[in-house]
Parts: C-alpha cells; sequence; structure tokens
C-alpha cells in the first residue's frame, strides 16, 4: 500500500510511519521542511515539500498513485498561551490544511481508497461524569468548534467516493513525548500533583494502541466516520496522579490551583481544569484488542 502522511514528524506521525514501513509499505511524507523530516524518518520515506498549507494545494504528482492518506497536521494545542493569533493558528493549521489537501485530493483521476484524519475529543468538550461514545452530543467552546470543522472539512472527501475516519484522540502516553514529557521531570523531582480539584476525567491513550488503531482503519474497510481514540478505562486527574506517583516512585502530594493555572495559559488552562469521560465504543464493537488497556501499564512501560 503506498500510504501519504501529513504531520509525520510528530511524536505520533513518526511511529505511524515506522510501523507501515515494517509491514511493507511505502510511505511518501508532505512536509514544510524537507530536511528536518529526511533527518527524523530516515532515508526510506520520500519526502515532499509543502511549504504553505493553510494556503496552497498540496504538490499533485506526490498525490498521484497514493492508496491511502493519514492526515496528521496541526499546530500544538497545548504548546502556549491561547493569544488571537495563536487561537487563529490552531484553527488554520487544522481546517484550511485539511480543505487544502481534500481539494488536491478532488484534482486527482483516480482516488486513494482511504482518508484517515485527526481530530481530538476536545469536541465533546467538558462533560463532567457523562459516558461519551460517539454518538453523543458536541460541545459548544472553541476547541469543539476546531474539531467539528476540521472533521468536516475531513468528511467532504467522502463525497469524492473517499472513505473517511475520523480519530478523536485522547491524552496520548508514550515514551519521550506527548503528555508525559512536559509532566515527568516535575514528578521525578518529587513535585507533582493534581491539577486544580484532580475530579475532572483523563481519557488517555498509549501511543502504541494509537499507531494499531491508525493502521487498521487505514486498511480495514468496515471502518468509517468518528472514532473515540481512547483506551477503555479513563480516570480522573487526581487517579492519574496517583497512580504516575506510584510507578515512579514519588510523592504527590503538590496541587496545581486552578486561579495558578488561569494566570499562566489564560483560556488554554481550560484543556487540564476539565475532561470528558470518552469511550471507545466503536472500537469495542469492532473487537479491538488493547496493548495497554490500564493506566497503571501504560505508565510502567512510558516511563
Amino acid at each position: 500500500m503506498k500510504v501519504l502522511i501529513t504531520g509525520a514528524t510528530g511524536f505520533v506521525g513518526r511511529r505511524i510511519v515506522h510501523e507501515l514501513q515494517k509491514a511493507g509499505d511505502e510511505v511518501v511524507v508532505l512536509t514544510r521542511d524537507v530536511d528536518h523530516a529526511a533527518k527524523i524518518l530516515g532515508n526510506q520515506c520520500n519526502c515532499y515539500e509543502w511549504a504553505s498549507p493553510t494556503e496552497t494545494l498540496p504538490p499533485h504528482d506526490v498525490l498521484v498513485g497514493v492508496d491511502g492518506v493519514i492526515n496528521l497536521m496541526g499546530e500544538g494545542i497545548a504548546d502556549r498561551r491561547w493569544s488571537d493569533e495563536q487561537k487563529i493558528k490552531i484553527y488554520d493549521s487544522r481546517v484550511l490544511g485539511t480543505t487544502n489537501l481534500v481539494k488536491g485530493l478532488s484534482e486527482l483521476e483516480h482516488k486513494p481508497r482511504v482518508l484517515v484524519s485527526a481530530s481530538a475529543m476536545g469536541i465533546y468538550g467538558n462533560r463532567g461524569e457523562e459516558d461519551i461514545s460517539e454518538n453523543s452530543q458536541i460541545a459548544d467552546d472553541f476547541l469543539a468548534h476546531v474539531c467539528h470543522d476540521w472533521e468536516d472539512r475531513a468528511s467532504q472527501a467522502e463525497n469524492l467516493g473517499i472513505r473517511v475516519v475520523l480519530m478523536r484522540t485522547g491524552v496520548v502516553i508514550g515514551h519521550d513525548g506527548g503528555a508525559l514529557k512536559k509532566m515527568l521531570p516535575a514528578f521525578k523531582l518529587g513535585a507533582g500533583g493534581k491539577v486544580g480539584s484532580g475530579d475532572q476525567y483523563m481519557s488517555w491513550i498509549h501511543v502504541d494502541d494509537l499507531v494499531k488503531m491508525y493502521i487498521e482503519t487505514l486498511k480495514h474497510a468496515d471502518f468509517s466516520g468518528p472514532y473515540n481514540a481512547t483506551a477503555p478505562m479513563p480516570v480522573r486527574n487526581q487517579e492519574f496522579t496517583k497512580i504516575l506517583g506510584k510507578v515512579l516512585k514519588r510523592p504527590t502530594l503538590a496541587t496545581v490551583p486552578t486561579f495558578v493555572l488561569k494566570l499562566l495559559f489564560g483560556e488554554m488552562a481550560k484543556v487540564l481544569l476539565e475532561g470528558s469521560k470518552v469511550l471507545p465504543r466503536k472500537f469495542q464493537e469492532k473487537n479491538f484488542v488493547f496493548k495497554f488497556p490500564t493506566l497503571e501499564g501504560a505508565l510502567r512501560d512510558a516511563t
């Protein structure tokens, strides 16, 4: 299978590239920085420049002959405070980039069979104790609007006869990246602790299971529409904190107060202070086998 990937140099993307290559698939990468991508992904990857995804269509010649597309492009959600400028970058990098990708696919004589496009559990907003499935109502805040429009633009590929899968991803856990990369230094020093009240749910997924989800949905024609890419056992933030402390054998007595997070991060603090109990119902219906169904197992592998 010849697979085109955007966002391939990220924490999840580079692992997907590796697994596809290991299976004998041909991987083509569209990137804004070819030299950087080649350094990270190696010489076996065919890397091509797409300098301005929000402003231009992808290069036509690179799309020709592609069997499937994995779309991971997007500005980091929690990388910095949400200024008005940063919120525009978050939105445009996903929504305009995906719009141009699908427009590029529309110009092909022979379309790829499938587009697997990233989304996020932020589409559901803060839902407290509610069990969230793929059929649950979406929210009405900034992140939910981003995810809704992102999914909408990807879903336009269905009009081209392309099967579309939308991956509503939770907090990604894995070695040397994802959520843990920022959390571990404080926890290893014994300064880790719950965030705010600690009652908010964290719906998480180990990166190995997430990569497996992407590849299974790419290669099996019975997957389509939105899928919650989360582990089957979400936990509250205070439980996450307790388990991570246990794994690291460090105390977790600290608490990061709500007002401090709001001062530091502004509106983006909502990502840390709010949560939802997102369950992978459709993956479970497909009998997806999780390598890391429990948080403790996932954290022990990742630390």
